[in-house]
């Protein structure tokens, strides 16, 4: 009987952000959302004059989303915010990042998505709302150059 192994689940995962200069690893905190793994092929279209019951398609560049990652805000970690003040003073400055998805027993690595230049875009506070007791949410954008996959053990 061949094994097709288990899928995926989405609620054991971290994220890995490198800043070089920066020492270890950016992020100290968890995420509890992650959206924005996407890439897609732009494709160009060819008409052969003439020949009006056939086209032709041709691969054109990738393109990549914006990840979108959230938090819980703490009063130890403002990471996310020296980074994106480390960008505005040098807009050069690229990170590497790596999004890891564990199985269900939290640590055996399923897959490494390997985000490559990465630049934080958009950092936004918590709403804050008196009349709710609901934890402050920092959410953080970043536009990324490259996306690829690393196959983690099987399991």
């Amino acid at each position: 009987m061949t094994d097709f192994g288990y899928p995926f689940t989405n609620f054991n995962f971290s994220v890995e952000i490198s800043v070089p200069g920066l020492k270890g690893l950016l992020c100290k905190a968890s995420f509890s959302d992650c959206d924005g793994l996407e890439m897609s092929m732009d494709v160009k279209t060819i008409r052969e004059g003439g020949n009006n019951n056939h086209q032709l398609r041709f691969s054109g560049p990738t393109n990549f989303a914006t990840l979108t990652l959230k938090r819980g805000m703490t009063t130890d970690d403002f990471d996310l915010w020296k980074w994106f003040s480390s960008v505005q003073s040098d807009p050069s400055l690229r990170a590497s990042a790596e999004v890891v998805i564990f199985a269900a027993d939290g640590a055996t690595e399923r897959a490494r998505f390997i985000l490559e230049r990465c630049l934080p875009v958009k950092l936004k506070a918590p709403t804050l709302n008196g009349k709710d007791a609901a934890v402050a949410i920092e959410e953080l954008q970043i536009a990324y150059e490259g996306l690829s996959i690393k196959p983690g053990g099987t399991g």
